[in-house]
């Protein structure tokens, strides 16, 4: 059974990815017959066995929207584990026993229940005790089975995660610094609870079975070892797991700890079970855990060292980041030299200088970061040229983080990323049309200015032998240049790249001067500082732009390609003006913050980036936390409400 489920899941995988390469990239990496007899393989194999995956070629998942999550009580609570950070610790827990050792992933715990081999359950952990359903979503999951040979009932636990590679893909395409998700762990607690399993669907989350709770009628031989070979045979993608013993597991611990930075999979330390599954239950729990197991998080390894310098890597959106150099030291295997200071707050606030004696370490053993600087000298000074291009810098401030950026528009490093604002989702949204494609087009001359994107039909033959590209690529990519040719005023604004003007400062405007662009274009400063919400450092950036006539030129070539479509700012929908917004942890009802930032501006609202006395609502679907917005809300009387009741009080206004 096992050989014939792993072949399911090889042909799976072999088989999605010819239908991608051929269907989304315009190449064949096998014939349609070779296609053909694998495919009618995988069929043959889920008539044999009963597995069938989710993301099996076999079957399409229909997508449903809920109106709710339902909650529902654990018929078996899950506790939380003890935890150690000390190896010799766990040596002495095991004791005499045998244990299984595992990887602790970092996502959102999930109980699937089976009954007669179909899913009929997925529960969130929720607070061990009462979860959240979410069998719509899970049958969305990339890796679970919808169909399994076993009939009795079964339930199982595992953890819902998504990958690193997958959460840095869907970061690429937010634009907004803000609305990045900070981890992969908070984006999957979005993605697995979303009320639509369309947008689970588009998140890419995996399963990993860590946990057997009851397989009705089935003998595993007192052994938690078999227990994992039992699902794996049934078509589920189990933890990675070693048996050792009390000799074996520091030597173990350690070869987990080796592979941190290959996985693309978050974890946040190892699991230790007793091997012996009635002995273990028989141990009971504590108030707070079981005592058949316990969690191994990883200790932060930190070295001191000696500051040399800070290099400055200017970025596409003319961001300047600040790089700390500091003498090589050893931190988890390997070699350590640079870590990012992020923006210039957090350099500013470790007070840094050359020669300071300064403390490093790995977030989670992968990434370097500077934990402390023990001298403070404070003597660092901030470039006022750019690195690349030698003009000058500014720092600005944008929700109490302060950050450098390169003011020259012409700097190369701005080239792509100015393309990529202009044809980016809340812009002209012309789909297929990436950072990689884009340095090719400007690399081989095609693009100097915006308007040159509705001419590309020009260079048809040199296109197609681009490498990536195609006939069909080059088909979809004219289609989707051409849909875009109509776009609503504000969104052009946007498309701009102006400085400070986002889409919510271009619908402002747009708003106040009734869709006239002459009349934005010819606005004065004072004019538009009167404009409530638009202060002097906007309205500037506004003016300045225009008063280039380079600029100016640009946009009437543009205009000379596209339609302006009217957008709708009728009165009665803004009912949220003058209130302030703040957003927090996941959403539920939203595809992620910047979709529920737009339409709280479309009703009139502001969003800020942090709680103050001037905030109106802070927005967490977990009202309870002891987050520090929540903490800073509450001290200081701003409401907290949750997503529906956000939408309760819309439906009220309106």
């Amino acid at each position: 059974m096992t050989s014939k489920a792993d072949r399911i899941k090889e042909l799976t995988e072999i088989l999605n990815r010819a239908s991608k390469a051929y269907y989304m990239q315009d190449t064949e990496i096998m014939s349609n017959y070779e296609y053909d007899a694998l495919y009618d393989e995988l069929v043959q194999l889920e008539k044999e066995t009963g597995i069938t995956l989710s993301n099996s070629p076999t079957i399409h998942v229909g997508y449903e929207v809920v109106s709710e999550l339902p909650k529902e009580e654990h018929e078996y609570p899950m506790l939380s584990l003890d935890k150690t950070k000390d190896v010799q610790t766990l040596s002495d827990w095991l004791g005499d026993q045998m244990g299984v050792l595992s990887w602790k992933m970092d996502g959102l715990t999930i109980v699937l229940t089976y009954d007669n081999g179909e899913l009929v359950k997925a529960v969130t952990r929720g607070n061990g005790y009462v979860g959240e359903v979410i069998t719509n979503n899970a049958k969305v999951f990339k890796n679970v089975p919808h169909r399994i040979a076993f009939k009795g009932k079964l339930t199982l636990r595992g953890e819902a995660v998504i990958k690193y590679s997958d959460f840095n893909a869907l970061n690429n395409q937010i634009e907004d610094s803000e609305a990045k998700y900070k981890n992969p762990r908070n984006l999957c607690s979005g993605s697995v609870r979303q009320l639509n399993n369309a947008v689970t669907a588009e998140r890419n989350v995996f399963f990993f079975a860590f946990t057997l709770v009851v397989a009705e009628g089935e003998d595993f031989h007192n052994s938690r070892m078999q227990q994992f070979e039992w699902l794996r045979s049934q078509g589920f993608d189990v933890v990675e797991h070693v048996q050792v013993d009390r000799e074996s597991l520091p030597s173990y611990v350690s070869q987990f700890a080796e592979r941190i930075t290959e996985n693309d999979f978050p974890s946040d330390g190892l699991v230790l079970i007793l091997e012996d599954i009635a002995y273990g239950e028989s141990l009971g729990t504590t108030a707070k855990f079981p005592r058949n197991a316990i969690a191994f998080k990883w200790a932060d390894e930190v070295r001191e060292t000696h500051l040399l310098d800070v290099e400055w890597s200017a970025s596409r959106t003319g961001l300047i980041n600040p790089i700390a150099v500091f003498e090589p030291v050893e931190l988890e295997g390997t070699t350590v030299s640079r870590a990012s200071l992020h923006n210039i707050s957090i350099l500013r606030a470790l007070q840094l200088g050359r020669g300071d004696l300064i403390q490093v370490y790995k977030a989670n053993m992968i990434i370097p970061q500077i934990a402390e600087n023990l001298t403070r000298s404070d003597s660092l000074e901030i470039p006022s040229v750019c690195p690349v291009c030698g003009e000058t810098t500014e720092i600005r401030s944008l929700n109490d983080v302060s950050s450098l950026y390169c003011l020259n528009e012409e700097c190369p490093a701005k080239h792509v990323k100015q393309f990529s604002l202009f044809v980016s989702r809340d812009a002209f949204n012309i789909e297929g049309m990436s950072e990689a494609t884009l340095e090719k087009l400007i690399q081989h001359g095609f693009l100097h200015e915006p308007a040159d994107l509705f001419h590309l039909d020009n260079y048809h033959d040199e296109i197609v032998q681009l490498d990536g590209f195609g006939e069909k690529s080059y088909q979809r990519l004219m289609a989707s240049v051409q849909k875009a040719r109509k776009i609503t005023l504000p969104k052009l604004i946007y498309s701009l790249g102006i400085l400070n003007i986002g889409l919510s400062n271009a619908r402002l405007l747009c708003r106040h001067y009734k869709n006239d662009l002459q009349a934005l274009m010819s606005a004065s400063t004072e004019e538009l500082t009167a404009i409530d919400g638009i202060g002097p450092v906007i309205a500037g950036s506004f003016t300045d732009y225009f008063t280039d006539e380079h600029h100016k030129k640009e946009l009437e070539d543009l205009l000379g390609e596209v339609e302006i479509e009217q957008e709708n700012f009728e009165a009665e929908d803004r009912i949220f003006d003058g209130k302030i917004f703040v957003i927090t942890g996941s959403l539920e009802h939203f595809k992620n913050r910047n979709a529920l930032k737009e339409l709280l501006e479309e009703k009139g609202a502001k969003v800020a980036g942090s709680v103050s006395s001037k905030t109106s609502y802070l927005i967490n679907n977990d009202a309870a936390s002891a987050s520090s917005k929540n903490k800073k809300a509450r001290e200081l009387g701003v409401s907290v409400i949750t997503e529906e009741e956000l939408m309760a009080l819309m439906g009220k206004a309106e």
